[in-house]
């Protein structure tokens, strides 16, 4: 405080505050101000304030649990949806978001409260932006890491670049080849590598979420990794996202792999806070002729999950609003429609922005036949496949205990045909599909994916959309 005091009054020597300090002491006792307080009082005396001393600049790696009064400037690396909760205490709603800051190679999560949550919007905030926060308090996150918390009294702004000496987002790039441990706070380059695709899950506490499924590759196609982020808000995706584009990931995290989903020893893991910018993603949808191979249930989600292939013979996953069709549909028939979303192999029809008709059939649309596969010629891939085959053995079912301690059924049988063997597996409520069949029958399986068992081996499993005729 002293060298902001001769800074502001560069006239008065520090032999001279030190006088002044003490005689201000002396004048109201000793034992009522610290030399500090006494500072404060012979600052107004000089008609300086040294209220800027409250308001210089900490570093984010200075901070610690229980500080207050803290002012700092940092890049934005991630912005999180506002969340909802009731306090404990008097049930009172409160709101609150996240925001991942930045100031060098050392992070810290931001949490605004109740008007502060606006901001984002308000200001127009993205990531790699420059923020100033002031008067912030600094309170520990679950994980003991501490959290700076900017409240009604605290202010928040975006600032220019200026002379700030802290580096861009794209100094947190990684290169994926060169990746050897995990990593917070990432920014990732790349090509999509693999058909794109929404799965549903259940977290460890039971609650049900989305998440977007890709491969990521670097430009020379030499290092795949598999990506997930999480909880994702399908607004955010551009209308068709397809394998080839150029995508950057902002604010993701390196993970250990999972040798069930590959071979990589690091995954790609991201969440709500996550942003990506997605480079020749193509045009905007465009009318599209479909025909129907099988029609799901809706599982609840407001979606029918259907099969259907184009004229070319791609087979592709179909979703669509139970409410967009005011006719009913089945399998055989040929739909006009416009996308609301395309992931890759996955087409969405949404009420809000599609439509659906049914149109005469077109014999230029190949025989459901000519897309069937053999056995041996089915790869582990992100396509649906079209199976003839018997069944070789008698259907098992089994409970099996996920991660999050739900237990679920798990039917298999083996299905065969002149070129391989293979295993069938129903889950869940489509268990009963596979346990229906009986050893020597000839069924034909409509829409089927690949995976592989602990051991490595490809095996086959039935989707919402899959159907099974049995024929002979």
């Amino acid at each position: 405080m002293v060298e902001l005091l001769l800074e502001r009054k560069p006239e008065i020597s520090a032999e001279e505050i030190k006088k002044l300090v003490d005689e201000k002491k002396r004048k109201i006792g000793a034992g009522y101000l610290t030399d500090q307080g006494a500072l404060f009082l012979v600052a107004a005396d000089l008609g300086i304030s040294l209220e800027r001393n409250q308001s210089s600049l900490q570093k984010l790696k200075d901070l610690y649990v229980g500080a207050r009064d803290i002012n700092v400037v940092g890049r934005v690396m991630s912005i999180y949806p506002t969340r909802t909760f009731m306090r404990r205490d008097n049930s009172e709603e409160l709101r609150n978001r996240t925001l991942t800051i930045l100031d060098g190679d050392v992070a810290i999560r931001v949490k605004l409260w109740e008007k502060r949550v606006e901001f984002p919007e308000e200001s127009g905030l993205r990531p790699g932006d420059l923020i100033k926060l002031t008067k912030g308090y600094v309170k520990s996150g679950l994980d003991g890491k501490p959290v700076l918390n900017v409240g009604d009294m605290s202010t928040i702004e975006v600032i220019k670049e200026g002379n700030m000496d802290i580096p861009s987002l794209d100094h947190f790039a990684r290169d994926l080849s060169k990746i050897s441990s995990q990593a917070d706070n990432v920014v990732i380059f790349g090509k999509i590598s693999s058909s794109p695709r929404i799965v549903e899950y259940k977290n460890v506490r039971g609650q049900e979420g989305r998440a977007l499924h890709l491969n990521v590759s670097n430009e020379e196609g030499t290092k795949t990794m598999r990506t997930i982020i999480w909880n994702i808000d399908e607004s955010r995706l551009p209308k068709i996202l397809t394998v080839g584009s150029n995508i950057k990931l902002v604010g993701v995290r390196i993970k250990e792999g999972s040798a069930q989903f590959g071979n990589s020893d690091f995954e790609i893991h991201g969440d709500e806070g996550t942003s990506f910018d997605v480079s020749n993603p193509g045009a905007e949808p465009d009318v599209l002729n479909l025909k129907l191979i099988s029609i799901g249930k809706d599982l609840g989600t407001g979606y029918l999950e259907c099969l259907a292939f184009q004229k070319n013979g791609k087979i592709i996953t179909l979703r669509i609003d139970s409410n967009l069709s005011k006719t009913s549909i089945s399998s055989g028939i040929i739909i006009q429609c416009i996308p609301s979303m395309i992931l890759g192999n996955q087409i969405t029809l949404s009420r809000d922005d599609s439509y659906i008709s049914e149109i005469e059939d077109d014999s230029s649309f190949p025989s459901l036949e000519m897309l069937e596969t053999k056995i041996v010629d089915i790869v582990n891939s992100d396509r649906p496949y079209l199976v003839e085959g018997i069944v070789l053995q008698t259907p098992s079912i089994n409970t099996v205990t996920t991660r999050n301690g739900e237990n679920i059924s798990l039917a298999e049988t083996i299905l065969g045909d002149d070129t391989a063997e293979i295993n069938l597996l129903g889950w869940r409520d489509l268990s009963s599909l596979v346990t229906d069949l009986k050893v020597g029958e000839r069924i034909k399986i409509r829409g089927v994916v690949t995976s592989t068992n602990r051991d490595g081996k490809l095996q086959i499993s039935l989707k919402p959309y899959s159907s099974i005729n049995k024929i002979g």
